[in-house]
């Protein structure tokens, strides 16, 4: 818990708050901001709490940033990406990245799901096998739909070097299959010594590590396609009642919202496995990322959502204030743009289910939303790469081989206004500046 401050105390850091965001060109609601920072004074660091009204249950602050207005939508998708209960599998599924911050995060990018799925075996390895069945008939089941299709699933771990479709894959890193080979329940790769290698879906039981399914969704009543992605957290729970999870780490609750109020028996053990020190782990964890999209693979977009779930797990609230009132800035909608990007191109492929209006009203969206929040060469660029995208979809120009090469061109282009948005606004916060500065000193 954090120490409660003297109501002087509150005020002088709202009126800090709201002197930085106009030295930062940002508007902030008075009224909203102390009421955030009364909330988060109030909030307990791992206190978890159920909204009995709405069904749904999480860490309290998370629940704060969560818009119960979108909360039909959320289900509807999660119908389709969610594993089901059976007799000898519990789950629990939520939301979470932006999706789960709707309050604030105007201009979510994906749709990303998080699903905790225990599984009651005898050994390891038939929890490890019902894990592949469980997924496999999943991925089956909704391979494709009206408005839907598969993309990818990951499942199992590489242990040793292998060469596929001319691409390196290094011992250690995730198995991705498509929908074609999870049909087949196989895939065909090279062993580092060049020889063919026929690999079972099977391969995938021998270390599941990081399971992950990814759809592409149209809402044809919104005209809006969005990537649904659900991150599996998988446990095996033994005859003894022990619980080991399978990728050999059970995930925190710090940032998700849970659509299903029955599957609280099921949090609620989970819980009791999390370390006291899961919180530390998880900011040290998310640090990491901050530095990586800082130093690295540059994308402030990406920093920024990390810091304010860093500032605001740390009780560094003036900071995260600031930080949240980007995220609804309009330039922050090109973040969504850069996202959506790459959603029409998974979206637009020959197999797709999705109808092609859907996409094209989708475009539509997107060049209006870059003429609105732009200015200048980039701007002129990127509308006109929309507008050729958008005569491939209506069939007026087909780019072929060309329209992932563009894709990825305009997503660097948004990219790159993205950064310099988020960069100017999160290094003018002087207490974020200083966290980024210090990454370079410790690397992260």
């Amino acid at each position: 818990m954090t120490d409660e401050k003297s109501p002087l105390d509150a005020q002088d850091e709202v009126e800090q708050i709201i002197k930085t965001a106009k030295a930062l060109g940002v508007e902030v609601d008075e009224t909203d901001v102390a009421q955030w920072l009364a909330a988060m004074a109030a909030s307990g660091t791992m206190a978890w709490e159920v909204d009995e009204e709405a069904g749904i249950y999480g860490h309290e602050i998370t629940l704060l940033d969560f818009d119960k207005a979108t909360l039909e939508r959320y289900r509807r998708i999660a119908d389709i990406v969610q594993l089901p209960d059976l007799p000898n599998v519990e789950t629990a599924v939520s939301l979470a990245g932006s999706a789960a911050q709707g309050m604030i995060q105007l201009y979510p990018g994906d749709c990303d799901y998080f699903e905790r799925v225990n599984i009651k075996a005898e050994t390891h390895e038939e929890a490890c096998h019902v894990l592949a069945k469980l997924m496999r008939d999943k991925a089956l089941d909704k391979i494709e739909g009206p408005g839907y299709h598969l993309v990818f699933v990951r499942f199992g771990t590489w242990k040793e070097d292998v060469v596929k479709d001319g691409t390196q894959l290094k011992s250690g890193s995730s198995i991705e299959w498509d929908p074609e080979e999870i049909k087949a329940a196989k895939m065909q790769v090279e062993r580092a010594s060049g020889e063919a290698w026929e690999v079972p879906w099977e391969y995938g039981c021998i270390d599941p590590g990081w399971c992950k399914m990814d759809w592409v969704i149209a809402e044809e009543e919104k005209g809006h396609v969005v990537n649904a992605s659900n991150m599996l957290d998988v446990t095996w729970e033994a005859t003894d009642g022990s619980i080991t999870p399978l990728d050999g780490f059970i995930d925190p609750y710090f940032q998700e919202v849970y659509l299903e109020a029955d599957s609280v028996p099921l949090f609620s053990k989970l819980a009791q496995q999390v370390s006291p020190k899961s919180l530390d782990d998880y900011v040290q964890a998310i640090t990491g990322q901050v530095y990586k999209y800082t130093h690295e693979h540059i994308n402030y977009g990406k920093a920024a959502k990390r810091m304010y779930n860093i500032f605001r797990l740390t009780g560094r609230h003036q900071a995260a204030a600031l930080i949240r009132e980007l995220f609804d800035e309009p330039a922050a909608l090109l973040y969504q743009v850069w996202s959506l990007l790459r959603t029409i191109d998974d979206a637009s492929q020959d197999e797709s289910t999705i109808d092609s209006e859907t996409l094209v009203q989708q475009t539509d969206e997107l060049i209006r939303d870059v003429m609105e929040t732009t200015e200048g060469p980039l701007e002129s660029e990127i509308v006109m790469a929309l507008i050729r995208l958008r005569d491939d979809l209506t069939g007026r120009k087909d780019l072929g081989e060309g329209l992932g090469e563009l894709i990825d061109e305009s997503r660097a282009k948004v990219e790159e206004l993205v950064n310099e948005f988020f960069k100017t606004k999160l290094m003018g916060i002087p207490e974020v500046k200083e966290f980024i500065e210090s990454l370079e000193e410790t690397g992260g």
